[in-house]
């Protein structure tokens, strides 16, 4: 059999899981009877164009405890990028460039693991081949600690983040309770769009902890005046009252809550920063209580050393999954998650076409997100705690977690 190359990128932004994926793919490959060298392209889709390349099947075999550190290794092996390609008929040279890369390293399936965005890169490119004739299978590996992207179940690294976020309200509980005054703790967590992050807070709740005791999502339009009046409420109740909040929620005319409306990334997003401490000073000055706000930002997508298991786990069973997709001729896709039962928690995978998932978000059912809009309901739990279970073997030295090395990173291109 004349068996082809593979190359695989990532893109977007870093999870505790989307190594395990890129693991996953080099042991497909290396099981595939259809290819041969897996190549990985530095820096998203921009190292293809600026022949920034590895050979992942050379690196890897020189050390087989490589794969293990790799899958639980944080954030990108590979580097990522924000770079999104024009509309060939606008432009079709970096589509000229990528296929002629193709074509130099003799490139059977292209792999491009990532969320939203990465997606659509992998629309632009399916369309583009099948426009020259390309015999190149272009496949999408879903990873994103928002959870949005559609036609899956659930991405891989929104479990560990999930994790992360509730072991982290439940040590800010223990942090809050001990003090016998009024006080109010906002976090600020990750979601510009779609609530299920932010929902995962409500997995701290166990027999004696109640807290997060207010979940803003920004499938619901948040009312400062409701939101005080929620607080004020429980202020009576109780000493302590702990908020879990999106950064995207918004108001009733659209508008983000302390959004820098002048920064945008490259595919047009808003740049997020700040409602938690908005609302902070909201609750200082109407209520006059103690109140702090935590943004806890980046931590909730590069804690591998409180990565799930489960999400591990299926993060790699995608990657070695796209490469038999490939194989068997599938292209224009992106693989899947079908869950087949809660209890006991099962899946299968599979594979939708990418022109159902690009430039689509998922958002919280909203069944799932209580009446009054400020909490969430038992079935989003149901579906949240498998998703947290099980463990990361991540390997200490010097008191510290043993990572992958990626210094080549630091180079310049």
């Amino acid at each position: 059999m004349n068996q082809k190359n593979c190359m695989v990128a990532q893109s977007g932004g870093p999870t505790a899981a989307i190594n395990a994926s890129l693991c996953g793919v080099i042991e497909g490959v290396a099981a595939s009877e259809h290819y041969d060298t897996v190549y990985g392209s530095l820096n998203g889709i921009t190292g293809i164009l600026n022949d920034r390349i590895l050979d992942l099947t050379e690196l890897m075999s020189e050390n087989p405890d490589y794969m293990d550190r790799l899958a639980r290794t944080p954030a990108m092996f590979l580097g990522s990028c924000r770079c999104r390609l024009p509309d060939y008929l606008d432009d079709d040279s970096p589509y000229v460039s990528v296929f002629r890369q193709f074509e130099r390293y003799d490139i059977g399936a292209f792999f491009y693991i990532g969320g939203n965005d990465s997606m659509d890169t992998v629309l632009k490119l399916s369309e583009y081949g099948r426009k020259i004739g390309s015999p190149v299978r272009v496949i999408g590996i879903p990873k994103t600690i928002d959870n949005d992207l559609c036609e899956t179940d659930h991405t891989p690294g929104f479990g560990s983040a999930a994790k992360y976020i509730a072991a982290s309200l439940l040590e800010i509980a223990h942090d809050t309770f001990i003090y016998a005054v009024n006080s109010v703790t906002i976090v600020e967590i990750m979601g510009r769009d779609a609530g299920w992050l932010t929902a995962a807070a409500a997995l701290a709740r166990n027999e004696y902890n109640t807290a997060p005791h207010l979940i803003y999502l920004p499938e619901v339009i948040f009312d400062p005046e409701d939101f005080l009046l929620d607080v004020k409420r429980l202020l009576y109740e109780r000493n302590n009252v702990i908020v879990a909040v999106s950064e995207g929620i918004r108001d009733a005319d659209g508008n983000y809550i302390s959004a820098s409306e002048q920064t945008h990334d490259t595919f047009g997003h808003s740049q997020l920063s700040g409602v938690g401490k908005t609302l902070e000073f909201l609750v200082k000055e109407k209520l006059g209580v103690k109140v702090r706000s935590v943004e806890i930002n980046v931590l909730q997508r590069c804690a591998a050393h409180l990565a799930s298991r489960t999400d591990l786990d299926e993060a790699a069973a995608l990657g070695r999954k796209a490469v038999a997709l490939a194989g068997e001729g599938v292209t224009a896709s992106m693989v899947t998650i079908r869950r087949t039962s809660n209890a006991p928690y099962t899946v299968t995978y599979g594979h939708a076409e990418i022109r159902h998932i690009a430039n689509e978000a998922k958002s919280i059912p909203p069944e799932w997100i209580s009446p009054a809009g400020n909490d969430v309901t038992q079935p989003l739990v149901d579906y949240l705690t498998p998703l947290i279970q099980g463990e990361s073997n991540v390997t200490y030295e010097n008191g510290l977690p043993v990572y992958m090395d990626v210094s080549h990173l630091a180079k310049h291109p």
